[in-house]
């Protein structure tokens, strides 16, 4: 749920161009964008709890073909967060915010852990109809009436153990011990600021899953098979909460699939616009 990525997947960041969108309500949010918009279409990603770099491959593979904007939750990455906002459903509201701000109709709304937590609230509070679907990668935020703890608590794990958990790939998971003093302290500031909006159930709210029935769009779930944070089981679960839900399993890949297995997760992505989000454009 709250790793800190520094691989060179989850850092790459060519593509994009960072600025600041004021919204309505006053609140300042910092974005990446990838790709241009060219026709009041986008796709919005949703950073989990490392942080945005975990979603700037993803920006850069999806600007081959559509317009994407990933924004940084208030309070991560050193940026301002008002003292009164502090939970994921003001993330959510905002959110929806900045799509009206932009103009942005029919969005894929992609969510990794939190992320795709507060993608869910927001579908729930669209009235606007701004979302045409959801993806959910290895999201938090429902309970999933599980035998089993559903969702690993990091606030009590070393880091050592929280990257083991959420990387199946050796390779991918954070050198500690290469960090700079500036480096912890992020990383630091942003697992404080994680746990305000996450509040104290941390991993989920209670009454979510029984809300999801509401969730009209179509949702896919994308899971990463070994992810020892929260189980597939958790993720299969998550998809049966809304009436148009859809899961794919990610081989090879744990709470970051979007990260180790950038490509099967983009093919999950597409097989899911052309077979339920946009069949007829696919036939």
């Amino acid at each position: 749920m709250s790793t800190p990525a520094s691989t060179p997947a989850s850092t790459s960041s060519s593509s994009a161009v960072t600025r600041t969108v004021d919204l309505a309500g006053g609140l300042s949010l910092t974005v990446q964008e990838f790709g241009s918009n060219s026709d009041g279409g986008a796709v919005l990603l949703l950073h989990g709890g490392a942080g945005p770099r975990t979603m700037a491959g993803l920006g850069n593979a999806l600007s081959q073909h559509v317009y994407a904007i990933a924004p940084t939750h208030p309070g991560f990455d050193g940026t301002p967060r008002p003292e009164s906002f502090d939970t994921v459903a003001d993330l959510a509201v905002a959110y929806l915010d900045l799509l009206d701000e932009l103009d942005l109709t029919g969005v894929m709304v992609i969510g990794n852990s939190v992320g795709g937590w507060i993608a869910a609230e927001m579908a729930l509070r669209d009235t606007r109809n701004r979302i045409g679907a959801l993806v959910l990668l290895n999201a938090v935020g429902i309970h999933a009436e599980l035998k089993e703890n559903e969702v690993r608590d990091v606030r009590v794990m070393a880091p050592a153990e929280m990257t083991r958990l959420s990387f199946h790939n050796p390779a991918f998971r954070p050198d500690f011990a290469s960090f700079t003093d500036e480096q912890r302290a992020v990383s630091a500031a942003n697992q404080r600021t994680l746990a305000v909006y996450a509040g104290e159930a941390f991993s989920h709210d209670p009454k979510l899953r029984g809300r999801l029935h509401r969730v009209t769009v179509p949702v896919l779930v994308v899971w990463g098979e070994q992810d020892g944070i929260a189980l597939p089981a958790y993720g299969r679960g998550y998809a049966k909460s809304f009436p148009n839900g859809h899961y794919t399993a990610i081989a090879e890949a744990a709470h970051f699939p979007q990260i180790e297995q950038l490509g099967a997760t983009l093919g999950a992505i597409g097989d899911f616009v052309d077979t339920v989000v946009k069949p007829d454009e696919a036939a």
